[in-house]
């Protein structure tokens, strides 16, 4: 553990606990954010709980303790979260033994290891011992962060000085403390800027001018603030490296428009297309919307069928609803023919992005009866005892003409397709996929899912449609879904 160190940059070798020492050696996997920064260096990975004290009665905590650091998700096996320009509040527990003074200083790590400037803390209630500090996220990718914990000599003895001075307790030993306290601060101050404290020493061992004067000298402002910037810092302590994943600002924030292509047809052609319904994104553009939402593009099954209203009967020229996906004419990786070719839909996605607009598809991982999927793979649906396929219930609701998958079967499978599929959309300029009823599906199966996308995509967005408990919507946030539906609406 080193004992001081006087440079205000983050000391390198500042791992106090045994948990930290086994963090640093897990390499990170190397990620790219929008602005393509590449990894060029390990980062620690999330830690897990502290190591519990050792047989021999080796302690986890450093030489000062630094507790309970936030923001942290599940013990820092999963990052906070924030976005790129994104200001939050960074705090922990910091505190030591006796009456010395003691500071702290947040440090943020980029993707690629590199540490930024570090941040100074503040006590934020009086006698708490919780300390914070706001500091702002960088380009997408993994960060991490620390916090540091130090004893600050300096403003020991500034308090120690102001108390002894005035009241002519050991007078000349304490202004020799402090003259060479600020030599040794000094030795951490560029070059350029040592004259301030140099002055200050001189001051404080002036014998030809009264005590208090010497002291005021130590004290003025422009060495107080070269101390902030510059301090002398004793028995360095640092927490573990907290991580911390920063998204595209849209990740955070934007402004949906849900539109059915279908629905933009003519006189001469009822049922719309990719082409007609490219003419009214100029107007959803105008409005002042970010993202043009698409229910599922795909065939729809004939089977069970619903006509207008949900009723149980369809006509000849009712079209049925978009989530009962697949047909003899594809399944999820495919487009409906009555909306045009996937040509047409690379067409729709170039002209919205001409007018600043994002592409957000619906993915439902449900099927009709008439998907591909019930003859080439039956063993992801659930078979009742006389053979056939159940549909989808949520009584008193009935969807006949949907069947829900069934992931226990075969869990790998599905999700090498889910990603296959998620995967032949990106490549056609989807980067954003509002996900149906997520919660009725295993979180695993979503954890790995969005993990493998986002791994190498960080810029996709999986919005979770999940109107449930708050277990289930606190895990599918901390697990990959950027966004979520709410009840508040």
């Amino acid at each position: 553990m080193p004992a001081t160190h006087h440079s205000s940059a983050p000391p390198t070798s500042s791992k106090a606990t045994p948990a930290a020492a086994k963090a640093a050696k897990k390499p990170a996997k190397k990620t790219t954010g929008k602005k393509s920064v590449k990894a060029t260096a390990e980062v620690p990975g999330p830690p897990g709980p502290a190591d519990p004290p050792s047989a021999s009665g080796e302690s986890t905590l450093g030489r000062i303790p630094v507790l309970d650091v936030r923001p942290v998700v599940q013990h820092g096996r999963r990052p906070a979260k924030a976005v790129t320009g994104e200001s939050f509040e960074v705090s922990a527990t910091v505190f030591r033994e006796g009456h010395d003074a003691v500071a702290a200083n947040v440090v943020l790590r980029d993707p690629a290891g590199r540490p930024g400037p570090w941040t100074p803390m503040r006590e934020l209630a009086p006698g708490t011992d919780r300390w914070g500090a706001t500091v702002t996220a960088g380009e997408p990718g993994r960060w991490t962060y620390t916090v540091e914990a130090w004893s600050d000599p300096v403003a020991t003895w500034q308090h120690h000085a102001g108390i002894k001075i005035p009241a002519g307790i050991d007078t000349e030993l304490v202004l020799e403390e402090g003259a060479r306290l600020y030599e040794r601060a000094a030795a951490g101050v560029p070059e350029g800027q040592r004259q301030v404290l140099q002055e200050a020493v001189a001051a404080l061992r002036n014998e030809n001018r009264p005590a208090a004067w010497r002291l005021a000298a130590a004290l003025a402002p422009e060495v107080r603030d070269l101390l902030a910037r510059h301090p002398l810092r004793e028995l360095v302590t640092a927490s573990d490296a907290m991580p911390l994943l920063v998204e595209r600002e849209r990740a955070l924030y934007g402004s949906w428009y849900e539109f059915f292509p279908r629905s933009e047809g003519t006189a001469e052609q009822p049922h719309g297309t990719f082409r007609t319904a490219a003419r009214r994104l100029e107007a959803i553009a105008e409005m002042g919307f970010d993202v043009v939402y698409l229910p599922p593009i795909h065939p729809i099954g004939t089977t069970f069928r619903k006509g207008p209203n949900n009723t149980l009967t369809a006509g000849p020229q009712d079209v049925g609803v978009p989530w009962a996906i697949g047909s003899p004419e594809g399944g999820h990786d495919a487009v409906h023919p009555g909306l045009g070719t996937i040509e047409d839909f690379d067409f729709f996605v170039g002209k919205a992005r001409e007018l600043g607009l994002e592409i957000a598809l619906d993915f439902a991982l449900q099927c009709s009866p008439d998907h591909p999927w019930v003859q080439k793979h039956p063993e992801w649906f659930h078979h009742r005892p006389d053979g056939t396929i159940a549909y989808a219930e949520n009584p008193p609701k009935k969807y006949q003409d949907i069947y829900p998958i069934a992931f226990d079967a075969d869990m790998d499978g599905l999700i090498a397709e889910t990603v296959r599929i998620l995967r032949h959309w990106m490549s056609h300029g989807v980067r954003i996929f509002r996900v149906d009823n997520p919660h009725t599906k295993p979180v695993v199966f979503w954890e790995r899912v969005i993990g493998d996308i986002n791994a190498s995509d960080p810029d996709v967005i999986f919005l979770a449609e999940a109107f449930t408990r708050p277990a289930m919507m606190h895990t599918l946030a901390q697990i990959g879904f950027q966004q979520s539906y709410t009840y508040f609406t």
